[in-house]
């Protein structure tokens, strides 16, 4: 009997509950958007710049840091054997910075190997700025959006002491609402653009710092390959 009575008590508090929220009203993302004032354009914009950078930077730098198990050993048996044009052709089958690297290295054997190594070198560092482009503008987007949102932070409360001032020493709490609301939602806007643009800006500079390491260990497996006739 006592497990029934709280049972109904259990239901009654949450159809109370239920009731108390659906007669509570209901906040939209657009109307959020619509209080924020215009300041909500250039911080949605930077949104969707930085949304489209990661995405587009995070399929050329995945496809970047792919590359053959097999292609530098395919490439030694290609030197030793004195074969630099089918080398020269292996390079040009594959699209990665590792295969431009490689390319420029073979068209260079028979120069002395401190210009092989600068001539991959230079190669090397056209091929990782080519990877980082666009992660400036998405660091700018992750400085950029909260700075924004503080912005119009500034602006609304403006606007509610200007209110105050108008009003004099009667403050109606509803002739301010407008402003502190223009404050808060912009705060919240800029700094939620800006957080994920800076987590997005991380995880790429993280993945290009792996391809550079995959280049120089590359550089130096291949120059070593040089070397080895005048070792022997």
């Amino acid at each position: 009997m006592l497990m029934l009575l709280q049972s109904d008590t259990s239901l009654a508090a949450a159809k109370a509950l239920e009731t108390k929220s659906l007669s509570g009203e209901t906040i939209k993302f657009i109307d959020l958007a619509i209080k924020g004032g215009w300041i909500m354009i250039p911080i949605l914009l930077l949104s969707i710049v930085a949304v489209y950078l990661f995405f587009e930077r995070w399929g050329a730098i995945s496809r970047a840091s792919k590359v053959d198990i097999n292609f530098m050993n395919r490439i030694k048996d290609y030197i030793h054997d004195g074969k630099l044009d089918s080398a020269h052709a292996l390079c040009q089958s594959y699209i990665n910075p590792v295969a431009r690297m490689i390319e420029k290295g073979v068209s260079r054997i028979g120069r002395p190997l401190n210009d092989i190594s600068a001539a991959i070198e230079n190669v090397g560092k056209l091929q990782i700025y080519q990877l980082e482009k666009g992660l400036p503008l998405l660091a700018s987007v992750a400085g950029g959006a909260p700075m924004l949102g503080f912005l119009g932070t500034v602006m609304g409360m403006i606007r509610s002491f200007k209110e105050m001032s108008e009003v004099g020493g009667q403050v109606v709490v509803k002739q301010l609402s407008g402003g502190i609301y223009q404050a808060l939602v912009t705060t919240v806007a800029g700094l939620i653009v800006g957080i994920l643009a800076y987590f997005a800006y991380n995880l790429l500079v993280s993945k290009v710092e792996k391809v550079i390491f995959q280049l120089e260990a590359t550089s130096t497996e291949f120059m070593d390959l040089l070397n080895e006739p005048a070792d022997k």
